[in-house]
């Protein structure tokens, strides 16, 4: 029960993590504040530290990942557009950041509690996740 845990809260960060980097990398280039890109280019640098020790431990269970949820990818994504096309703003970029990271912070905390038997280690990911997606939501509040 415990590997079958830790196996599946590694998946859901794992897709958590791979969902919040493909947000930055499409608003990325249409960010004004040079400090409100710091932001998120010091989040997306974060994920991507977290998914290269959540991937050394699932290559241990020889387990390969999960990527997002298609459905749920291409409604982010249309989401994204629609709202860009209308107002390609600091303030939209920031309204659709948070609403993301509300909702990983959400996921994360969910599968926590889902997965109880998973390992001590992979837990201790999933909350520093949560940490850094919940720091980044304080600290693009300004540009709302």
């Amino acid at each position: 029960m415990i590997e079958s845990d830790t196996i599946k809260l590694l998946r859901e960060c794992d897709s958590g993590i791979k969902m919040g980097v493909s947000s930055i990398e499409d608003v990325l280039d249409s960010i004004k504040s040079e400090e409100f890109k710091k932001y998120l280019i010091k989040s997306k640098k974060e994920h991507e530290r977290l998914k290269e020790e959540i991937q050394i431990l699932l290559n241990k269970y020889e387990d390969k990942g999960k990527n997002p949820n298609p459905i749920v990818k291409t409604m982010s994504t249309m989401k994204t557009n629609m709202k860009m096309m209308m107002d390609k703003s600091d303030e939209t970029i920031a309204d659709l950041m948070t609403d993301g990271y509300n909702m990983g912070v959400k996921s994360l905390n969910r599968y926590l509690n889902q997965y109880k038997a998973a390992d001590e280690e992979s837990k201790n990911i999933t909350k520093r996740l949560i940490k850094i997606e919940e720091r980044l939501t304080v600290d693009i509040r300004k540009y709302l």
